[in-house]
């Protein structure tokens, strides 16, 4: 029996409409993308190994062909697709009707290749009606879509694979550049600038207590002074100057002064003006604002928020949440009016339905506005037990702004009362004006249901927001309380997800529906972290912005990088095409150089140190304070002195003290010799923290550039021993452990039988083992054995023969022509580190002239770090490094200690710290031990009292729980915060959620707590507690 196949990007999606479409039709599920471009060296196919563009995956000479790969977990999924495609005899492409949805369902076809009739299956909802419909109304695949979508892929590549290799040189390896995650980083780092360069201005105001005849109190507060404006903190600059003309500024000696002459004084209600207020609701939520509003109301991240969307739609109960349009079908509108005049009456149901002109730049109309499902939306208290909470809670919202956007105005009336007099004692003369209004709403309209943050500014803006007293013009007020309040202005906000979701919006970079991943990518690069909600800027990303800032200005300019959303858009409709656009963004034009010219003419330009640096001003000295990114973190520096700074400091917080205390705080005391050794002992501040050593490390060489880049590679790693054996056959080296590491690898079926017989062929003429090896026949040596042999000495052979032509070629040649390289790329995922690992090694050595040149120095290098290190013990938690003393530094340098030996049975008892803090040790018996201090007092007697005691099976006791935070509200569980041995975390039993960087114990909010919280359950669900097996 033949079926009409249904193939749909996730599970979850196809397990609804499966339920909808019965049994002619199988659904089933791509799991997302299926192919892309290679990602890693390993993915490359062999017979696009040897082209020079296929790491980049682009073919930028052959009209910017792409190089698609189907990735190897989706090789199952794609077999079963084909699997059912046989015995189909439809198919319908049912992914997203947006670009990436098209793109989808294109390489669906691509992959596939199928022999029956294919359609384009497309609905903005998951409803039995709506899956109908799209069934009748199926297109072909929108070429244009396609076109646009792999346009926008080919340019991230080639941005992402281009301008990277640029940062790794010039600042650090691990960092990347993105088309819109950089723009976004220079967004949140420009704010970091203007918060540094902010100067506070001081000012104070004035607050008083009034009273009518009628007995009536009410605040108000001091606006004018002999007729000219009190300055507020709007009235002046980022400079701290005022920039308002004709305001006056009152100091603490001023308010002080009116406040004492106005107690007990009589003053005059001068005007009283009412003025109509109305509001309209605002435009059902597209996906920027849904964002938005989920932060600010919900508390939730970017990625919270559409991960809760996502799950909406595919089971059935929203429209698509990508869209950038405020358009409601007739069946929404119809069905939102009915629910209105039935849960609210007609009163709050305007005459006609509402229409909303989008005001988002470059957005695209396909879809409509994120709504409920359906031609009845369900009630939230209907879903609100189907569903997760943060599923439910963002369903809620969402079918309240539906709601609210057909619903009336709010409308009322905001007074304004203006009284006016005269202050007393020494200010007699000094005729004052204070003001108090406030809005009465008649009808909410709207607000019965939504209000936003305009419409709560509206309210809460006008005046205090109490009760206005029942005053008419000309009658007296007593004032019976004055206060006088100082201020300073405060520099602007931080970006939060939210307001920076909103400029990428107002700028026209990126697409709505990547915003979520663009937060996750900012946070997860190191360039932002989060303090509470703000987002905050590291010094990487100071480095990586002004790099791009001096040097590739157009690549993170606004305009420019919204003009290609519009570019796109033209690709998309078919007004502009893909090729064109491509070739003049890489290779240039008349307008811009391009690409690779700025990748390659440009390098010489940039000053690695100076990108890298942040001014932070001036000693009193005259010296110039900066702070800088560098290899091992960020720094502070002032002429030759440098000093570590933690990661989680804000940029605005490092001023010049701030940076002056880290540098002189001593990096190292020597606090005396030790008396059985007579080496210094030192006290030093590390990067985990203060420590003592028992003399000094080996003093480092100064490396060249090209050095520190290839020492910073794991070389101790497998594959690099490996590699740099071949290497050293290539220079001629004899030396028996290079031959042996390498002469199976890779696999050339020389086995332990037939080196055992050239070891006793060498052993008896006395030959060197790579002598004996080529005398191999005559130890016996028969078969696959001896040709693996051969094949071996013949590599030697021509690597020695080109030891001339620089490492990084003889490097290359060995790994390719040994199939080293092959067999790695050919093993498996957990082989691809290898691969990139010998990538860079090839990359790194191109910097050095010959083979043996490289080797000497590789081989001084290993020799300082081979040396021995100095004994070295942390601190313990309630040392610190100032009150530390000599004998203190050599109780710390005895640990481990032997304490003695139990007389029972002559074994030592020795206490020592350890991963989890300290504990005592009888041969293969340990008890924890209660605080560190210990370690130095414990004596033997009461070490055998405690290993005397039964031993704890599984966990020690749990730690008491640091405090209790709220309810989660994902589950309603309360979330307790805890002290874990890696740090400190959130739980709500179910899920644990560590601390994140700018997270502390003491400031740590219940929304905070949460949103890490729900980011863990985002990455799935909790692993499994895995049982210990115990031998019988």
């Amino acid at each position: 029996m033949t079926y009409s196949l249904v193939i749909v990007e996730s599970p979850a999606k196809a397990k609804t409409i499966a339920g909808y479409l019965g049994d002619g039709f199988r659904v089933e599920s791509s799991i997302g993308h299926v192919r892309d471009l290679p990602m890693r060296a390993a993915d490359i196919p062999a017979s696009h190994r040897e082209v020079k563009w296929a790491k980049l995956g682009i073919d930028v000479d052959n009209d910017f062909d792409p190089l698609y790969i189907v990735s190897r977990d989706k090789k199952e999924q794609i077999t079963r697709l084909r699997s059912l495609l046989k015995g189909a005899d439809q198919l319908y492409l049912a992914t997203d009707e947006d670009r990436e949805g098209e793109a989808i369902a294109w390489h669906l076809l691509e992959v596939l290749k199928p022999k029956v009739p294919v359609h384009r299956m497309v609905f903005h909802e998951i409803t039995s009606k709506a899956i109908t419909d799209a069934l009748s109304q199926t297109r072909d695949i929108d070429g244009g879509l396609v076109d646009a979508q792999e346009t926008r892929r080919i340019l991230d590549r080639l941005y992402g694979y281009e301008l990277s290799p640029v940062l790794w040189k010039m600042i650090s390896k691990g960092l990347s550049a993105g088309r819109v995650q950089s723009v976004a980083t220079r967004i949140v780092v420009e704010r970091e600038r203007e918060r540094m360069a902010f100067q506070a201005a001081g000012y104070w105001d004035l607050k008083v207590q009034m009273s009518n005849g009628a007995s009536e109190t009410f605040t108000s507060m001091l606006t004018e002074v002999d007729g000219a404006r009190v300055a507020t903190g709007r009235d002046f600059d980022d400079d701290g100057i005022l920039n308002r003309e004709g305001a006056v500024v009152l100091d603490e000696e001023a308010a002080n002064s009116l406040a004492s002459g106005l107690m007990g004084r009589s003053l005059e209600v001068r005007s009283v003006e009412a003025k109509p207020y109305r509001r309209r609701p605002g435009a059902p939520f597209i996906t920027s604002t849904y964002q938005q509003e989920a932060g600010r109301r919900l508390k939730m991240s970017a990625s919270m928020a559409m991960h809760a969307a996502q799950g909406l739609y595919q089971k059935g109960y929203i429209t698509y949440m990508r869209t950038d349009s405020t358009t409601l079908s007739d069946t929404a509108v119809r069905a939102a009016r009915a629910q209105i005049s039935e849960k609210f009456g007609g009163e709050y149901l305007p005459e006609s339905p509402r229409t909303f002109q989008k005001k988002v730049r470059n957005a695209q109309e396909a879809h409509e506005a994120i709504r409920p499902a359906g031609d009845r939306f369900r009630h939230p208290n209907e879903v609100a037990g189907e569903l997760p909470r943060s599923e439910a809670r963002a369903y809620e919202m969402i079918w309240q702004r539906t709601l609210a956007s057909q619903m009336t105005d709010a409308v009322g009336e905001t007074v304004q009362i203006r009284v006016l007099g005269a202050s007393g004692g020494s200010d007699a003369t000094r005729t004052v004006t204070f003001a108090i209004s406030g809005t009465v709403i008649t009808h909410q309209g709207f607000r019965r249901v939504y209000s936003d943050e305009a419409d709560d500014r509206d309210i809460e803006g006008e005046g205090d927001g109490g009760i206005l007293p029942a005053v008419d013009v000309g009658d007296p007020v007593v004032v019976v309380e004055a206060t006088p309040e100082g201020h300073s202005t405060q520099p602007p906000s931080r970006f939060t997800e939210a307001s920076l979701v909103k400029r990428l919006e107002e700028l026209g970079v990126g697409r709505p529906s990547t915003y979520a991943s663009i937060m996750e990518t900012i946070q997860g690069r190191d360039y932002v972290w989060k303090k509470g909600s703000a987002l905050v800027p590291t010094l990487s990303a100071f480095a990586v912005t002004t790099l791009l800032e001096s040097h590739f200005p157009r690549l993170v300019d606004y305009d420019f990088t919204a003009s290609m959303e519009s570019d796109l858009d033209g690709i998309a409709e078919g007004s502009a095409q893909k090729v064109p656009w491509l070739r003049s963004f890489y290779f240039g034009s008349a307008d811009d150089i391009g690409l690779l010219e700025k990748v390659t003419e440009r390098l010489g330009d940039i000053d690695a140190r100076a990108v890298s640096t942040v001014p932070l001003g001036i000693t009193p000295d005259g010296e110039e304070v900066v702070a800088r990114f560098g290899k091992f973190g960020p720094y502070v520096q002032v002429g030759d002195r440098t000093a570590s700074i933690p990661d989680d400091l804000a940029p605005d917080e490092l001023t010049v003290k701030r940076a002056l205390e880290y540098l002189d705080t001593p990096v190292e005391r020597v606090l005396g010799d030790d008396p059985e050794t007579d080496l210094p002992v030192i006290a030093r501040s590390g990067r985990f923290g203060p420590y003592v050593s028992l003399g000094r490390p080996p003093e480092q060489t100064k490396l060249s550039l090209e050095m520190s880049r290839l020492m910073a590679l794991p070389l101790r790693r497998t594959e690099m021993k490996v590699a740099l054996s071949y290497l050293r056959l290539a220079a001629g080296s004899v030396d028996e452990p290079v031959a042996r590491r390498v002469i199976n690898t890779p696999r050339r079926g020389v086995g332990k039988g037939a080196l055992e017989r050239v070891d006793a062929l060498a052993e008896r003429e006395g030959i060197g083992f790579l002598e004996a090896l080529g005398r191999a026949d005559e130890a016996g040596v028969t078969g696959r054995p001896l040709a693996g042999i051969g094949s071996f000495l013949e590599l030697r052979g021509a690597l020695v023969a080109r030891d001339g032509d620089g490492p990084a070629s003889v490097l290359q040649t060995a790994l390719d022509d040994s199939g080293y390289l092959d067999e790695l790329r050919t093993s498996g995922d957990e082989d691809s580190d290898r691969v990139q690992n010998l990538e860079d090694l090839v990359s790194a050595v191109a910097g050095f002239d010959d083979v043996v040149g490289l080797l000497e120095q590789i081989d001084e290098m290993t020799s300082v770090e081979d040396r021995p290190r100095p004994k070295t013990v942390s601190l313990f938690e309630t040392m610190t490094l100032e009150r530390l003393t000599l004998q203190d530094a050599l109780e710390l340098l005895s640990l481990p200690r032997t304490v003695g030996v139990d007389p029972s049975d002559g074994v030592e008892v020795t206490v020592q710290n350890g991963r989890f803090g300290p504990y005592l040790k009888k041969g293969s018996d340990s008890r924890s031990l209660t605080n560190e201090e210990q370690l130095l007092t414990i004596t033997l007697e009461e070490c055998l009292a405690v290993l005397a005691q039964p031993k704890r099976r599984g966990r020690s006791a749990a730690r008491p729980p640091l405090r209790e935070l709220g309810e989660d509200p994902e589950n309603g569980k309360t979330i307790i915060l805890k002290d874990g041995n890696w740090g400190p975390y959130v739980t709500d039993g179910e899920y644990n959620a560590s601390l994140g960087r700018g997270d502390s114990i003491e400031e740590l909010t219940d929304e905070r707590a949460a949103e890490l919280l729900a980011e863990r359950r985002a990455k799935g669900p909790p692993g499994k507690k895995k049982r210990s097996s115990r031998k019988k």
